[in-house]
């Protein structure tokens, strides 16, 4: 449920508040983040070559570890690697197998459920002590819009997909709103803790300091989700937080330099982070039209229009109010180094953006990048008569509209 709903509203937001790429984190790395705050987890090192990988398990003082590759996405267990290894996690019993393992993930590209048919490449492991839960638990602080505040979600239920236990047994998630500014007491978490079925009070304690340092954690590094699947009460009494996800807020990156500075672009998309440095809001998808538009919204439009006329965007690229000839040829650089793109839409409404601005910077990319694929245009608004002209007089293949209907299904027709 929790993270089927994000995907499904991912470009909502992007349309509502510009791109938002939600910082995460590797496995490792939140892992030093909780047991910054005391939040205890199992004793974990990463390795960043297959001869770490060898070292840290030999200075483990145990064999009993867990190998687990270090991409960000979800499935790696049943994930397999382009290079024909199969599963991101495994169990170690010595440092040789460690090394080898290692080996295999390092440098190869994990495909997951989650990753699309590329795959994310792994360039790290992380090597964890082996505990043994007695039970485990989901657990996730959250912002929640039906209450506009903080709220702390957890199930008795964990170590398995929560979306599924929340559609079979709503009552088995529980959500305790969190008071902003005071945060969790301490009555209040035991109180969680309690729910959850921890019967004593040395395990109810050491459940509820987990709750009460997860949202410091939420509010001091300004994050957009903490989930820890599972949180776990081990045999031996202990309450350990076994696997983490965060996210964090871009808007907060000027205060949060430490926690940006983890950011790994190679797990990223790399159009995605190409158009970020020009400041262009960009999303890659699997269609075959690029679209170039200004404003989130005409943009979620162009895209529904398209779809409406049978063709599939390639992009969700919003180029802002702002934009200038340069930007708008960086746009269409990173169009086209899309091969599946047969045509581009370009679906411009000058208020705050000038027409003719955007018809320089498609010219000039036209004629730079010696464009070979059809340019469909329409432009409405500042400046429109003076860029309708300039793309006349340009000699280019631009074929202009001002029916967005007839440009959009001219668009699909030409990405065929």
């Amino acid at each position: 449920m929790l993270t089927s709903l994000r995907k499904a509203a991912s470009l909502a937001r992007t349309a509502s508040a510009g791109q938002k790429r939600f910082l995460s984190i590797h496995e490792y790395q939140s892992m030093k983040l909780l047991n910054d705050y005391g939040i205890a987890t199992p004793k974990s090192v990463a390795a960043k070559t297959p001869q770490e990988a060898y070292d840290v398990a030999k200075n483990f003082g145990s064999n009993n570890l867990v190998i687990k590759a270090q991409v960000l996405a979800g499935g790696r267990g049943k994930g397999k690697f382009n290079n024909g290894f199969q599963g991101g996690v495994h169990m170690v019993d010595s440092p040789k197998q460690a090394q080898d393992i290692a080996e295999k993930m390092i440098g190869a590209s994990l495909i997951t459920k989650q990753t699309g048919a590329a795959g994310r490449v792994c360039n790290a492991v992380m090597l964890a002590e082996r505990r043994q839960p007695e039970h485990e638990y989901y657990v996730a602080v959250l912002n929640d819009r039906a209450s506009q505040g903080v709220v702390l979600v957890a199930s008795a239920q964990g170590g398995m997909n929560i979306e599924e236990v929340a559609a079979k047994d709503p009552n088995a998630i529980i959500t305790t709103p969190i008071n902003f500014k005071k945060g969790l007491s301490k009555e209040e978490a035991i109180a969680v803790a309690q729910k959850l079925g921890f019967k004593d009070a040395d395990t109810q304690s050491q459940a509820a300091d987990v709750f009460i340092n997860l949202y410091r954690i939420f509010k001091e590094k300004d994050a957009t989700q903490i989930e820890i699947n599972p949180m776990a009460l081990t045999t031996d009494g202990q309450v350990l937080c076994m696997d983490a996800k965060f996210g964090f807020d871009d808007n907060a990156e000027f205060r949060q330099k430490d926690v940006f500075g983890l950011r790994d672009i190679s797990q990223e998309e790399p159009s995605e982070v190409e158009a970020q440095k020009a400041n262009l809001n960009f999303i890659k998808l699997d269609g075959t039209i690029g679209c170039l538009v200004n404003g989130a919204g005409l943009a979620m439009a162009t895209m529904d229009v398209l779809s409406l006329h049978g063709g599939n965007p390639a992009n969700f690229l919003d180029v802002g109010g702002g934009a200038t000839p340069e930007t708008v040829k960086k746009a269409f650089e990173i169009i086209v180094s899309d091969p599946k793109v047969k045509s581009i839409f370009i679906n411009i409404f000058g208020g705050i953006m000038r027409c003719d601005y955007i018809a320089e910077g498609v010219i000039r990319a036209a004629k730079e990048l010696d464009l070979t694929i059809p340019l469909i245009v329409r432009l409405k608004g500042t400046k429109e008569a003076e860029a309708k002209k300039m793309i006349k007089d340009s000699g280019l293949k631009i074929i202009p509209f001002d029916s967005l209907d007839e440009a959009a299904a001219q668009a699909v027709k030409l990405a065929v």
